[in-house]
């Protein structure tokens, strides 16, 4: 049976945090892992029926400023399933039980992230919601990195866990993200 994990990413324990680094280099291989403290991330892993790490990703948060209003935005980051475990659902699961979570969390007003444009429909199975035409602007404001820029073949997708969320204003428009020089895009 397989159960997912917590953790604030400074509180996961180091076999689990070497689990998780050795998905993310084999999945993005001379990227660094770990995320931006600034971001309070959090470590969700699905392990299996050995106790071993199947899939895992990072939550990120942060406030942002959009159509005149401020944002408790969370995002997803670093999704990724043991090569030798994918077919078998766990990042699918992993990915609902992140949405389910911030859903739940009062704190959380948006869901935002983008994603290669073949995953769309795995986000899609998930819950999340394509939102057309919207670019998120990454980076900080001296060095942007946006989903359009060249090259980039990147969605935008959301999920919208409160009753006024004014969904509407993000489709189709440009989200000044600015999560910084570490995790450039969620």
């Amino acid at each position: 049976m397989t159960r997912v994990l917590t953790y604030a990413e400074a509180e996961l324990p180091a076999g689990l945090a070497e689990q998780v680094a050795a998905l993310e280099a084999q999945a993005w291989p001379g990227a660094r892992s770990g995320h931006d403290p600034a971001l309070a991330p959090r470590v969700m892993v699905l392990l299996d029926e050995d106790g071993a790490v199947a899939a895992s990703l990072a939550l990120l948060f942060k406030e942002i400023r959009h159509a005149r209003r401020t944002h408790r935005a969370a995002g997803l980051s670093a999704v990724v399933t043991r090569d030798t475990a994918r077919g078998r659902g766990h990042g699918g699961r992993l990915v609902a039980a992140a949405r389910a979570a911030l859903a739940a969390d009062p704190a959380v007003d948006l869901v935002l992230f983008s994603c290669d444009r073949p995953l769309v429909p795995f986000y899609e199975a998930a819950g999340f919601t394509r939102l057309p035409g919207t670019v998120l602007v990454g980076g900080t404001p001296q060095e942007p990195l946006a989903t359009d820029a060249p090259g980039f073949d990147k969605e935008v997708l959301a999920d919208f866990p409160g009753p006024d969320t004014g969904a509407r204003a993000f489709t189709g428009v440009r989200i000044a993200l600015y999560p910084g020089a570490v995790d450039r895009l969620w």
